[in-house]
């Protein structure tokens, strides 16, 4: 059983940044792909990024694309996601989730463990 825990968002004023991490324990870190997604008021869950369990393959969202930036450390059981130039659009809960399927999936069903979520709130 894999335990996420993501760290606190914050508020940020449009076109500033922030940085998220998520803390993995009570399983391999190293063998799993690591995802973020992102849930506002009313809307799905929607995929954001995915990295491999190397961290050498990333994928993101179209719309994302050069603006946030997924990493992880299997030193330090740790993933994050530094996002840039923020847009009040990109106000949600953020989640960071584990899966063990191999690829790098963007589909919430495929994700096998998540954390609590973390609010960010972009103001304008």
């Amino acid at each position: 059983q894999v335990q996420l825990v993501e760290s606190e968002g914050g508020l940020v004023q449009a076109g500033g940044s922030l940085s998220l991490s998520c803390a993995a324990s009570g399983g391999t870190f190293s063998s799993y792909n690591m995802g973020w997604f992102r849930q506002a008021p009313g809307m799905e869950r929607e995929f954001v990024a995915a990295i491999s369990r190397s961290g050498l393959f990333t994928y993101y969202a179209d719309s994302l694309k050069g603006r946030f930036t997924i990493s992880r450390d299997n030193a330090k059981n740790t993933v994050y996601l530094q996002m840039n130039s923020l847009k009040p659009e990109d106000t949600a809960v953020y989640y960071c989730a584990a899966t063990s399927v191999p690829t790098l999936a963007q589909r919430p069903p495929n994700y096998n463990y998540w954390g609590q979520g973390t609010q960010v709130t972009v103001s304008s």
